[in-house]
């Protein structure tokens, strides 16, 4: 059966990861796992680098109210322009939640996974989320369901969430010390009443913790989000990491903080600096010692549709839904011929990766060093996209031995049409200041203009290699560039190496 057409997705990665001898080929970040937990999570769009570009996922916003305050998010409606949690178009009823999951799931049958992820807190709301979980689980029980929260009445809901067969949750937990917590919540809503700073973060992360270690104890799987915000949580979040990979988290996201002062945030109006894109890989690598590190978050909306990376919601509307007929009976057939010819795919994909490669000798290659290469692509795992169009490049640092997949730079897109280009040197000065550590930008094509000033910034243009897989052309780029003597390490890193 021929799989269907996947479009604006990341391409598929690599989830080795690099290290003073190179990047290595792991098939999959996942792949260290015990079994009974790797096949629960990958085909999982949320949690496998790998199933992501096929899978898609959806998030219904039944959840308004929330029992924190934190200073990086300010829910607001109607921001259809804007992707990052917190930010939905609708609030919807439970019943107008299942009714659009039903629409979606037959429209988009690619799409495996429901979650609810606010605006608000969905375990601060759980009547609408529960009754929301239980009419999917007998509508719609090949859909996986999932959970995020905060944590703050997590404790008192692991009951009801395994009554749901919910086997995968997700906790955002920012620090285990009670005076960061302070800095990053102003209070929290426990018992009827508002604590601020240090006493409530320490309830906050009690019942996070508490939370954590009751839900691994019933086998249910468990991601940390975190927030990486600069100068406040940045250097403790490796102690997170390391203590809730000791209590049975098997994933961590540590996230960018999103802080543009139009949004409105505290941090964003008090001009909290977000991390660098080389500050959040740094922090990522440092974390990941410790356990799998999620590195393909998109930060989505509170009522994202599709593959990550792209958001459909604007097709599934409540007052288009309202005008859907939609016989989920039928779909759910076709739904399942769409899965497990994607399983298939992933299953002989994952077989070749595994295969013992037999390479030449290289003991007369010098040593090379890595580099970073950005790719301008629509989805499909190929380059296929115009530089000017681009609102995203996906990053790999590659070496001699391979490469790894280091995560996408957002940016406004340099054309704002198709003939609108070349006028944008703010957009264009931004988009180089995202590539920061970029050394190769491989697109589809790429103007003048532009061309001229990425080289004057370090960052050398190609589009050589347009509609060629992205694993297959960044070998090539680099291999030339090391024929060519340009990645020779030198003496000293020789002599380290």
């Amino acid at each position: 059966m021929e799989l269907p057409v996947i479009s604006n997705s990341a391409p598929e990665a690599s989830g080795g990861g690099c290290s003073s001898s190179g990047c290595g080929t792991a098939p999959d970040a996942l792949g260290h796992l015990p079994d009974h937990i790797r096949s629960k999570v990958q085909d999982h769009p949320c949690y496998s680098e790998e199933a992501h570009h096929y899978f898609a996922r959806m998030h219904v916003a039944v959840a308004p109210a929330c029992n924190i305050q934190c200073n990086y998010c300010n829910r607001k409606y109607d921001c259809s322009n804007e992707s990052r949690p917190g930010v939905v178009s609708e609030v919807m009823s439970p019943e107008q939640a299942v009714k659009k999951t039903l629409a979606v799931a037959a429209a988009i049958p690619q799409m495996t996974v429901l979650g609810i992820a606010g605006p608000g807190d969905p375990l601060a709301n759980p009547e609408r989320t529960f009754e929301t979980f239980r009419r999917l689980s007998e509508e719609a029980p090949d859909i996986k369901l999932c959970v995020s929260t905060n944590g703050l009445s997590l404790p008192q809901s692991v009951d009801e969430l395994a009554k749901h067969n919910i086997d995968h949750v997700t906790i955002t937990i920012n620090t285990v010390d009670p005076e960061i917590g302070a800095k990053i919540y102003p209070w929290i809503f426990w018992e009827n009443k508002r604590i601020f700073g240090v006493e409530g973060a320490k309830i906050l992360i009690e019942q996070q913790q508490k939370g954590l270690e009751m839900l691994t104890s019933r086998g249910i799987l468990v991601k940390v989000n975190s927030v990486m915000i600069p100068g406040v949580n940045d250097e403790h979040l490796k102690e997170v990491s390391k203590i809730v990979k000791a209590k049975g988290a098997f994933l961590h996201n540590v996230m960018p903080l999103i802080a543009e002062a139009e949004h409105g945030t505290y941090y964003g109006i008090m001009g909290q600096r977000e991390p660098t894109p080389l500050e959040l890989e740094a922090l990522q690598d440092s974390c990941s010692g410790d356990m799998s590190m999620m590195r393909h978050c998109r930060q989505c909306r509170a009522d994202a549709v599709g593959l990550l990376g792209e958001d459909r919601g604007e097709e599934f509307t409540l007052d288009k839904i309202d005008e859907m007929e939609v016989d989920y009976a039928t779909a759910m057939v076709e739904r399942a011929k769409v899965h497990q010819a994607i399983t298939s795919e992933l299953e002989m994909k994952r077989a070749l990766k595994a295969a013992p490669k037999f390479e030449a000798e290289a003991a007369d290659k010098p040593a090379t060093r890595p580099i970073r290469i950005a790719i301008a692509s629509k989805g499909g795992g190929v380059i296929n996209e115009h530089f000017g169009h681009a609102h995203e490049f996906l990053v790999y640092e590659v070496d001699s031995a391979g490469h790894r997949f280091l995560g996408h730079r957002k940016c406004t897109a340099y054309c704002m049409g198709d003939e609108s280009c070349g006028d944008g040197e703010t957009v264009l000065g931004q988009i180089i200041k995202s590539l920061e550590g970029v050394e190769v930008l491989l697109a589809s094509k790429i103007g003048f203009e532009p061309w001229a000033d990425l080289e004057k910034a370090g960052i050398q243009p190609n589009g050589e290699h347009a509609m060629e897989p992205i694993e297959e052309a960044i070998r090539a780029v680099y291999d030339e560039l090391a024929a060519a003597g340009k990645l020779d390490q030198p003496a000293a890193a020789k002599a380290a190496a």
